[in-house]
C-alpha cells in the first residue's frame, strides 16, 4: 500500500528501459563503489603496502552482497553515505575493515564510481542511436524517389522526396553520434586525488616517494578502464564532465524533438503517421482520433532532457576552489535522469521508424495540389523555347497564378491553374501535361539519399556491425 502513497518516478515506472534504470539504481552503484575498494586494495598491495591478498579475497566475495537496512541504520547514525557504505562492506569483511578505503577520500568511490557509470551508458545511449540511425537510413533508402511537397517556413517550396526528408532526420543523430564518440573516446576519471587534490594522503602512505603515488594512480585507472585520470583536480572530478555529457545528451533531445515535431505535422497531413495499435485509443471522447502520441512523448522528454542542460552549467559554475558540496543533490538528480529519458526517447524513436505509415497517395494529393505554382518555371521556359516572348508569357503566368490562388484561398475550391494555362493561346506549344511530372521537379534528391548511405551511413554499420539492440516494448 505504501508503494501506491508515494510519488513515482515516471522515467522509471513508464519509459525508460528496465537495463537502464537497473544500470543507475542503488545495487548497481554500491557495487561499483566496492569494486574500486577492491581495485585501491589490489593496486596498494601490488605497490607494497600493508594490504594482505587474504583481506583482497574477502573484498571480492562480498562486492554484490549489500545489506541496505544496515547501510541505512549507518547512514542514519553518521550522515555520511560513503562512510556508512564503508562500515557496510566492513562488517561482512572483518578481516579487511582496516584496509577498506586506506587514504582514500569520499569522492575516490562517489566521483570514481559516477564516471563508470556515466561511461557505461554513455555507451548504452550510443548503442541504441546507432539502431535509430541505421533503421532510420532503411527507411530513407525505402521511398528515396517519393516525390513529396517540400516545405520552408511550413509553406509549400520544392517538391523532395520522402526519402531525402528521412536522410536530415538521421543526418542529425549522425552528428549527434559523432559528440558521444568523442566524449566516450575522451572520458577520464578522478583517480586517487585526496581531499583538495594534492594527493598528500598517498604521499604519506608510500613514505614520500612520489613515483609510487602516480604509479598507484594509473594502476587504479587501469584497473577500472580508464587510460588515464583528469591531470590535476580538486577534491572532486571537474564538473565540466557533467555539463559536457549533458551537452550530448541534450543534443540528441534536440534531434529527437525536430523529428518527433516534423511527423506530428506529416500525420496532421495524413502524409506519414506513427504506428497506431489494433486497440490503441486515440481520444476518449473522439472515438476516431489517431493522436501521434509516441512522437509527442518524444517531445515531451527532449524538452526536458534540454531543460536539465542547465544544472550542470550552473554547477560547475558555482564550484568555489576545491569543491562545494551544492552539486551533490542537483546531480543526484539531473544526470541520471536525462540518461533515462534519452534512453526513452531512443526507445521510442526505434519503434516509431520501424513501422512508420506512409500514405503514397495522400503525399501525391498534396503535391499535385500546390505543383502548378512550382511548374509554371518549366512551364514559362518551354513556351520560350516554342518561340514566346518571355516577358509576355511571364505576365500571362502572374494574371493567372493569382486568379487560381484565389479559387484555391476564397472559394474554396481547387486549383485550376493548369486548366488556365492549357486554354490561353499563348501556351498552345506547350505540352503542360508532360511538365507536370513530380520527378523533374525533385532534383538530386534520390542521388543524394542513395550518397548519403553509402559515405555516412555504411561506415556507421561496419563500426557498429555486432551491436544489435532488440526493440524494448513500449511499457504505455
Amino acid at each position: 500500500m505504501q508503494n501506491r502513497l508515494n510519488y513515482d518516478n515516471p522515467l522509471i515506472e513508464r519509459y525508460a528501459s528496465r537495463e537502464m534504470c537497473e544500470h543507475f539504481g542503488p545495487q548497481k552503484k554500491f557495487s561499483t563503489w566496492r569494486k574500486l575498494w577492491v581495485a585501491l586494495a589490489e593496486a596498494e598491495h601490488e605497490l607494497g603496502l600493508p594490504v594482505a591478498q587474504e583481506q583482497i579475497d574477502e573484498l571480492k566475495a562480498h562486492i554484490d552482497d549489500i545489506d541496505f537496512d544496515v547501510a541505512a541504520e549507518y547512514e542514519k547514525k553518521l550522515r555520511h553515505d560513503v562512510m556508512a557504505h564503508v562500515h557496510t562492506y566492513g562488517d561482512v569483511c572483518p578481516n579487511a575493515r582496516a584496509v577498506i578505503h586506506l587514504g582514500a577520500t569520499s569522492c575516490y568511490v562517489t566521483d570514481n564510481g559516477d564516471c563508470i557509470l556515466y561511461r557505461d551508458a554513455l555507451k548504452m545511449i550510443r548503442d541504441r542511436l546507432v539502431v535509430v540511425i541505421d533503421r532510420l537510413a532503411k527507411f530513407a533508402e525505402q521511398y528515396r524517389a517519393l516525390p513529396c511537397l517540400g516545405l520552408t517556413h511550413l509553406q509549400p517550396a520544392q517538391p523532395t522526396t520522402v526519402g531525402k526528408r528521412a536522410t536530415l532526420w538521421t543526418y542529425d543523430l549522425v552528428t549527434d553520434l559523432e559528440d558521444l564518440e568523442y566524449r566516450i573516446a575522451n572520458m577520464k576519471t578522478l583517480g586517487n586525488k585526496g581531499t583538495t587534490g594534492t594527493q598528500a594522503s598517498f604521499l604519506k602512505l608510500f613514505d614520500g616517494d612520489h613515483a609510487k603515488v602516480r604509479a598507484l594512480e594509473q594502476l587504479v585507472c587501469d584497473k577500472i578502464g580508464f587510460d588515464k585520470p583528469f591531470a590535476v583536480t580538486g577534491q572532486t572530478y571537474p564538473r565540466k564532465l557533467d555539463a559536457q555529457i549533458l551537452d550530448v545528451l541534450s543534443r540528441i533531445a534536440q534531434s529527437a524533438h525536430k523529428f518527433g515535431t516534423d511527423m506530428r505535422i506529416l500525420a496532421n497531413k495524413k502524409e506519414l503517421e506513427e504506428p497506431f495499435e489494433k486497440n490503441q485509443i486515440g481520444s476518449s471522447a473522439m472515438a476516431y482520433k489517431r493522436n501521434p502520441m509516441r512522437c509527442e512523448r518524444v517531445c515531451s522528454l527532449a524538452r526536458f532532457v534540454m531543460s536539465l542542460q542547465s544544472s550542470p552549467a550552473m554547477t560547475i559554475a558555482t564550484q568555489w576552489m576545491e569543491r562545494t558540496l551544492d552539486d551533490s543533490a542537483n546531480r543526484r538528480l539531473s544526470i541520471p535522469q536525462a540518461f533515462l529519458a534519452i534512453d526513452a526517447i531512443l526507445i521510442i524513436m526505434q519503434n516509431v521508424v520501424e513501422n512508420i505509415v506512409v500514405y503514397p497517395k495522400v503525399i501525391e494529393k498534396n503535391l499535385r495540389a500546390e505543383l502548378p505554382f512550382m511548374a509554371t518555371e518549366n512551364i514559362l521556359m518551354a513556351a520560350v523555347e516554342a518561340g514566346g516572348d518571355r516577358q509576355d508569357l511571364h505576365e500571362h503566368i502572374r494574371q493567372h497564378s493569382v486568379a487560381a490562388s484565389n479559387v484555391v484561398k476564397i472559394e474554396g475550391g481547387e486549383n485550376d491553374l493548369l486548366e488556365r494555362l492549357r486554354n490561353d493561346p499563348a501556351f498552345d506549344k506547350v505540352d503542360i501535361d508532360a511538365e507536370m511530372s513530380p520527378e523533374k521537379f525533385v532534383g538530386r534528391a534520390p542521388e543524394q539519399v542513395e550518397e548519403f548511405i553509402q559515405e555516412i551511413v555504411e561506415p556507421i554499420r561496419k563500426r557498429y556491425a555486432d551491436v544489435a539492440v532488440a526493440q524494448t516494448e513500449l511499457r504505455v
